[in-house]
């Protein structure tokens, strides 16, 4: 990566956009971001049935028109898409939008984490997919979920005291071991730093691991 790393988002929705590039510019405050929306995938996706073949066709020539525009990194907010980014092989870093927060989880020792989303498929799908990466690191942690429809309706609305609002109230009878939290959805990660102060436990989130791990690897090109 150059001095100042070009780097790709590629959206599904628009509500993805702003938190990922609010934490690229934390961690790469150089960075030129590049925002690619095709807010027909999640759409097609219902209707296909899912993530299919011809839908991963469809991401791959994103990315690939991206890499081709000499971006340093591409970075999917949508986890739909997730396993297209772990699949493709580039010449530059192409990652899954939780891909980095779920090594930090597993890294961090968190003995029982609280997945919040805004509906239940994304809650399942986000859990299902920590639980797997978790096990294949090699290390035990409690995965629970829970639906937060309220953060769904105040992230549409912009309501940014709403979503904290809502995350809190699901966090108030949360498991007792619970050590962490993790937002499924980069639409609920602007509340991450409120909602940490507000319970006193860590919270992780797809933009900021990614842009931190983003960080990392702009570094380590810099130094060599």
């Amino acid at each position: 990566m150059s001095a100042a790393p070009k780097i790709a988002l590629i959206s599904a929705v628009p509500a993805a956009i702003a938190p990922a590039e609010a934490a690229l510019r934390a961690a790469l405050p150089d960075a030129v971001v590049w925002n690619i929306l095709d807010d027909r995938l999640l759409a097609d996706a219902d209707s296909r049935g899912g993530l299919d073949d011809v839908l991963r066709l469809r991401m791959q020539r994103l990315i690939a028109h991206a890499v081709a525009e000499d971006v340093d990194g591409v970075l999917l907010t949508c986890s739909l898409y997730g396993p297209v980014a772990q699949q493709t092989d580039a010449a530059v870093p192409v990652m899954a939008p939780d891909e980095a927060a779920f090594a930090d989880i597993a890294a961090a020792g968190h003995a029982s984490v609280l997945v919040l989303a805004s509906f239940d498929n994304a809650r399942d799908d986000s859990v299902q997919r920590l639980e797997a990466a978790v096990r294949a690191a090699g290390v035990t942690v409690r995965v629970t979920g829970r639906s937060v429809p309220a953060a769904m309706t105040a992230s549409r609305a912009g309501d940014q005291g709403a979503l904290v609002t809502a995350l809190v109230e699901a966090c108030v009878d949360r498991p007792a071991d619970v050590d962490a939290v993790f937002l499924a959805q980069y639409s609920l990660a602007p509340a991450g730093d409120a909602l940490q102060q507000t319970i006193g436990l860590p919270v992780l989130s797809g933009p900021k691991s990614a842009a931190a791990a983003l960080r990392r690897l702009a570094s380590d090109q810099v130094a060599r």
